[in-house]
């Protein structure tokens, strides 16, 4: 499918455009963050036609996430070996083809199979296109956080679209027509790549960890199946104290053997600098907190306040918007402030919607939720883009595929123990949904405080004015 030689050998050629260079690798970002939302409005009417409950739901979301979490600690190795550019169009067509697997499942267990795959394409395409895209703009410092800036702008939008496109599809369509819409996403997302150059894949190349990859899916399956099932089964349940005891284990295991590993796939070297670890934190924070609340809020809203799909998903368009402005004036904000300020006013405003939140979800009132609605995405897309700059500015740009795969792998796995703990929480009857919708803007309120505390320690990017 790739060739490392260039298509043409125009000066045009040789130098990518700004646009091309942003709109290629966002590409990847979109269609794996519209797949981490356009489920929520969805599970419902998935559940009725599949014959499912929301920890069978809990799977659809969670299994994708997984995958997407584990595999990426792998494909920034992949990126570094085999060329970002041949690794980003791999995960492309891998995700295509799940998408139609997908839309075709017979049933939940099929579904959470292909959302599998799925995850193990996003987990290929994501960091690969920040690689790409760190490549082609390294010398141009200003130019580099504008082009996060709109990078993460198109994630953040297509987070929530997700609602908003899901519901329509759901209420037009049903509810297999929201994978098929990533199928030409795909197509076009691989014909742009190939117009971007190949990255570096010179010299001695490491071989891959395969030990560390399979012992840190495992502990990350197992815990987030603990996570998941403890609700339900009950603390007491054997089968939770031996998944626990499991992911202790196999933790235990990839901490032996990443000791020992020439490669490691999880490179902590990375996590003894401060402005690494602090913004890795800060991504985590992040993460959680908002997949967990959506999820939640979906329930929420269609369960609680008995929404159908598609007014569940207009409910989600304030964050549409939140999002895409903030995300487009982090690069300005960048430029003139550098990253730290950023990042700490960002998760303060993230906090404000989520107290906003809390109080809201227990009136019976829909302008009040959408203020959090809008607060929510808004510092989320100030602080995101500084904090994709500080971990990409913290590391020598030869290592920036892993560093983008470490950061996105501690995101996703994040997101994916956000559902399953908030989703416990969202078990029961209206009233209980709603309650458990409040403690969950509670913890994201502390867990957000501890984010702008790790902000402020950074030394971050110096601002370019």
């Amino acid at each position: 499918m790739t060739s490392d030689a260039p298509i043409a050998s125009t000066a045009d050629r040789a130098t990518p455009s700004f646009a091309l260079v942003v709109l290629a690798t966002s590409m990847a970002f979109v269609v794996g963050q519209l797949d981490v939302t356009i489920v929520n409005v969805a599970l419902p009417a998935m559940g009725r036609d599949l014959g499912s409950g929301v920890v069978g739901l809990q799977w659809v979301v969670d299994a994708y996430a997984v995958a997407f979490a584990a595999f990426m600690l792998s494909a920034g190795a992949l990126g570094d070996r085999f060329g970002a550019r041949r690794a980003f169009q791999w995960g492309m067509a891998v995700f295509g083809v799940a998408s139609i697997a997908c839309a075709a499942a017979p049933g939940i267990l099929a579904l959470d199979a292909a959302r599998v795959l799925q995850g193990l394409g996003a987990a290929v395409m994501l960091p690969n296109s920040l690689s790409l895209l760190n490549h082609a703009l390294a010398h141009e410092p200003a130019r580099r956080a504008r082009a996060i800036g709109y990078w993460t702008a198109a994630g953040a939008v297509s987070i929530a679209l997700g609602p908003v496109l899901g519901g329509l599809l759901v209420a037009g369509i049903g509810w297999r027509a929201i994978f098929w819409v990533n199928v030409p996403l795909c197509l076009i997302g691989g014909w742009l790549s190939t117009r971007l150059h190949e990255t570096a894949t010179g010299g001695t190349k490491p071989p891959l960890d395969i030990a560390g990859q399979v012992l840190a899916t495992l502990a990350l399956s197992a815990l987030i199946g603990t996570l998941i099932e403890a609700r339900a089964l009950g603390l007491h349940d054997p089968r939770i104290w031996l998944g626990a005891t499991a992911t202790v284990a196999l933790a235990a295991a990839l901490w032996g053997v990443e000791r020992r590993a020439a490669a490691p796939v999880i490179a902590t070297d990375l996590f003894r600098l401060r402005d690494f670890r602090n913004a890795v934190f800060f991504g985590t924070v992040v993460n959680g907190t908002y997949y967990g609340a959506i999820f939640v809020i979906a329930l929420f809203l269609q369960t609680a306040r008995h929404y159908t799909p598609m007014q569940a998903g207009l409910a989600f368009l304030p964050l549409t918007a939140g999002f895409f402005l903030s995300n487009v004036l982090s690069g300005r904000a960048i430029t003139r402030w550098g990253t730290r300020r950023p990042m700490i006013v960002g998760a303060l405003v993230d906090l404000a919607g989520f107290g906003v939140l809390a109080l809201a979800s227990a009136t019976e009132s829909l302008p009040p939720m959408l203020v959090g609605f809008l607060l929510i995405p808004a510092g989320m897309g100030l602080a995101v883009p500084a904090m994709t700059t500080t971990v990409l500015s913290s590391v020598d740009k030869r290592r920036s595929s892993l560093a983008a795969a470490l950061l996105n792998t501690a995101r996703q796995s994040a997101g994916a123990i956000g559902v399953a703990v908030f989703g416990a929480l969202a078990h029961g009857d209206a009233a209980q949904i709603g309650s458990g919708l409040r403690v969950t803007c509670i913890a994201a309120m502390v867990a957000l405080a501890c984010a702008a505390v790790a902000a402020a320690r950074l030394q971050g990017v110096a601002p370019q004015r």
